[in-house]
């Protein structure tokens, strides 16, 4: 009895993208389908990094393929396609960056800046293309944090910057371009500028994701960023803390007033285990970012441990997700990015570049 590619559809819907809750070969994710006699051969086209998925899935599809009658060997090909989705009204998309995701917080202190690192090398582990932007001008630490103090940009035409790269990810930072231990005594607009140079002036390249570490707080700055730069959705970082949870509804606020979709909440240090007795302690308090996030309605991306490895790991340069793959931090880590990659994925497509340029001229 031959193979038939309806019998063959049919028998994949079986498996179930653990990300979505939906089947992984509907509609058009399933590609160039091949039945030679015994043998299969097809794609699976994602819209969201997931490699380290890919051979558990890889499993289940070939599994589900064998359970046709006549299907002998099968090869699955996964494949990534990050494209641009909606941006905030009447902001125009960067070229070369598909994706902008800032991660803000209402007040410092609360493992920002860190939870950015990792999540930018998290969407790199997963397959992505990825670009890291240090916004917070009075406090860069992205040049520490990433194992690249003390470089400089180049430049090839005196016009712009080209990123520099680590750990399979583009970093832009100010840390690059003035002195560890300068002080940026700058008021806001002089700032406001210096960020979006650094933005619009990095040759960014083919960025499926460009992560934003956003300075802490909702004043000039942050608010003139969240209008003039096109961000996909925005990460807020706190601590279970209830003066943490106070600001980080400040910053929940501000982006909703400038349209800014808030892609989840992640609550960091929320649980401290003692690494000589295990001892479970919940110094900042219990829970408190994930019933934030259920009193606003918003994805609630999981809860990151307050550890000295951690720390340890971003003050020598090589973040968590970098310097320990296989730990339980990072498998966190990779959990909140590939969620925060499928947020993304499941907004609005932004299809302006398929739109043809009409110019009006008057006739003479």
């Amino acid at each position: 009895m031959a193979v038939t590619p309806e019998v063959l559809q049919n028998a994949l819907q079986a498996v179930v993208d653990p990300n979505t809750g939906k089947p992984i070969a509907a509609g058009k994710s399933l590609q160039n389908l091949q039945i030679d006699g015994a043998d299969v051969a097809f794609d699976i086209e994602q819209g969201y990094p997931a490699k380290s998925q890919h051979a558990a899935l890889r499993k289940a599809l070939v599994e589900a393929a064998r359970t046709v009658p006549g299907v002998g060997n099968v090869s699955v090909n996964f494949k990534l396609n990050v494209v641009s989705h909606s941006v905030q009204r009447g902001v125009q998309l960067m070229p070369n960056v598909k994706n902008i995701v800032a991660v803000a917080s209402g007040k410092g202190g609360v493992g920002k800046s860190t939870t950015a690192a990792n999540l930018a090398l998290a969407l790199a582990a997963e397959g992505a293309t990825v670009g890291l932007l240090d916004a917070d001008i009075y406090g860069p630490s992205q040049s520490l944090m990433m194992g690249l103090q003390g470089r400089k940009p180049e430049s090839t035409d005196g016009k712009s910057m080209e990123p520099i790269v680590n750990h399979g990810v583009q970093v832009m930072s100010i840390g690059f371009l003035v002195d560890a231990d300068q002080a940026m005594i700058w008021r806001g607009p002089m700032a406001t500028q210096a960020l979006e140079q650094m933005l619009r002036q990095t040759n960014w390249k083919d960025l499926d994701y460009l992560v934003v570490d956003m300075p802490p707080g909702t004043g000039d700055i942050q608010l003139t960023l969240s209008q003039r730069v096109p961000i996909t959705g925005a990460v807020i970082v706190t601590t279970p803390q209830d003066i943490a949870l106070l600001d980080a509804r400040k910053g929940i606020k501000m982006f909703e007033k400038v349209g800014v979709p808030i892609l989840g909440i992640v609550e960091n240090m929320a649980v401290h285990v003692c690494t000589n007795c295990g001892h479970v302690e919940h110094i900042f308090g219990a829970e408190g970012g994930k019933r934030m996030a259920a009193e606003y309605g918003m994805p609630y991306l999981g809860a990151l441990p307050l550890a000295l490895a951690i720390r340890e790991q971003a003050d020598s340069g090589t973040p968590t997700v970098v310097a320990a793959p296989e730990s339980e931090a990072a498998g966190l880590y990779r959990e909140v990015a590939r969620q925060v990659a499928v947020s993304v994925a499941q907004k609005a497509k932004d299809f302006s570049a398929k739109f043809p340029t009409i110019t009006v001229s008057k006739n003479t």
